[in-house]
């Protein structure tokens, strides 16, 4: 990124933030047609949600300065909202509650909040709530702490879902590996084939959710014989991994392939995709050929990894002895990890 570019994008942080700040500018003094700050209406809330709690804590739960703090616990306290105390264990240490008159005050703020949060959505239809909503939770993860608790779920693919498994890959391979776009135009040959030719007794695909929502892909189709099923797409976006997500979802597409009778599995990926390269060994595959090509505007190196389960089909090609491609370039994985 060069110093223009840099220049351009801080701009349109600093848009944002004037933009943003406007937005909520109500929630500052004045919070909601009341008497009470935004500080204190951030105090209220959460000796609300802790109830009793030291002074030291709530100070660095809110990332407040000693002194301000003081202050503006000596003005709540004032008003009968809140009492401070000694510790009957520990006099070093200062505890804090709300009074009857503080809950009842933090309860009028927090239904005032709703109904003013609620006006601002309702300007909004259903779907650019959404899309609110999902931009709302990138900025959090990007810029805050990122959650590692949201539910995960692997569910069939939707409307919508194959068009997005096309970007994701042709924008995140450019983004990580410099490939062009006749990656992207393979993806979509991939997907398109398995849309139009699906056998559902033979063939699947997951699209992961992890907090409602899309992280990943994978799809298990047919392989080159009756035996052998072709794990393909495999994909986690940068900010789910590191969750297992990855390592899931090739275990949900080898289940699925033992499911439907199949007695073997291969996969055709790049020995520079280091972290998939490590789900597949962790789950059984093995590498049984290598072969340098120019593809997607890079030299590589393609691997086929195979896991057998059962006796029936081909045997087990050995490392080196070629054929390592069985229906073009980059048919089956995407970059993820563990």
């Amino acid at each position: 990124m060069n110093d223009r570019q840099l220049l351009d994008r801080v701009s349109r942080v600093r848009a944002f933030n004037r933009l943003y700040t406007g937005v909520i500018g109500v929630l500052d003094e004045g919070l909601v047609g009341t008497e009470h700050s935004l500080s204190e209406a951030r105090v209220l809330y959460e000796l609300e949600q802790q109830g009793v709690t030291e002074v030291a804590e709530l100070r660095r739960r809110l990332d407040l300065d000693a002194g301000y703090a003081s202050r503006l616990l000596g003005r709540l306290e004032s008003r009968g909202l809140l009492v401070r105390e000694r510790s009957e264990t520990d006099a070093r240490r200062q505890l804090i509650r709300l009074t009857e008159a503080g809950r009842e005050a933090q309860h009028s703020l927090e239904q005032r909040t709703i109904e003013q949060i609620g006006k601002l959505l309702g300007r909004f239809t259903d779907e650019d709530q959404q899309r609110l909503l999902r931009s709302m939770r990138v900025i959090t993860e990007l810029v805050g702490d990122r959650p590692r608790d949201a539910t995960v779920v692997l569910r069939p693919p939707r409307p919508g879902d194959f068009g997005w498994v096309v970007a994701r890959h042709g924008a995140l391979y450019a983004q990580e590996y410099g490939w062009d776009a006749t990656f992207e135009a393979l993806t979509a040959r991939i997907v398109a084939d398995y849309v139009e030719n699906h056998v559902p007794a033979k063939e699947a695909a997951w699209i992961a959710e992890v907090g409602g929502e899309r992280a990943g892909c994978v799809f298990c189709v047919r392989g080159s014989d009756e035996h052998t099923a072709k794990l393909r797409l495999l994909l986690v976006e940068p900010g789910a991994r590191g969750q297992g997500l990855g390592k899931r979802l090739v275990a949900e597409c080898v289940a699925f392939a033992k499911a439907q009778g199949y007695t073997a599995m291969e996969l055709w990926t790049n020995d520079v995709l280091t972290a998939a390269r490590r789900i597949y060994a962790g789950a059984g595959f093995q590498v049984v050929g290598r072969e340098p090509h120019h593809s997607f505007g890079a030299d590589l190196v393609g691997e086929t990894w195979r896991l057998e389960w059962g006796t029936t089909g081909p045997s087990r090609r050995t490392p080196g002895s070629g054929g390592a491609r069985s229906s073009g370039p980059a048919g089956s994985t995407s970059r993820t990890t563990p």
